[in-house]
């Protein structure tokens, strides 16, 4: 999974897409999924980095980015 190439994000969270003017804001945490996604990391590597960097277990972690996924792609910010 990647993000859209003309998705705009902000260090801050801050995400735009210009392709319908829509836009969001996300927390430490979804920054950081998003910059992995650009990155082009695995969801296996995500969910290694993000445990060692938010001391989270993984099973968790694992469900949650799963809802974030889902998030993206109901809001069009995915290429899969």
């Amino acid at each position: 999974m990647k993000i859209n190439k003309n998705i705009a994000i902000s260090e801050s969270g801050f995400i735009f897409n210009p392709s319908n003017g829509d836009s969001f804001s996300t927390n430490a945490v979804g920054s950081e999924i998003i910059r992995h996604l650009k990155d082009g990391s695995s969801k296996e590597e995500i969910i290694s980095e993000l445990t060692k960097t938010f001391q989270i277990d993984a099973s968790t972690l694992e469900k949650d980015l799963g809802d974030f996924f889902l998030m993206l792609q109901n809001y069009q910010l995915l290429n899969e």
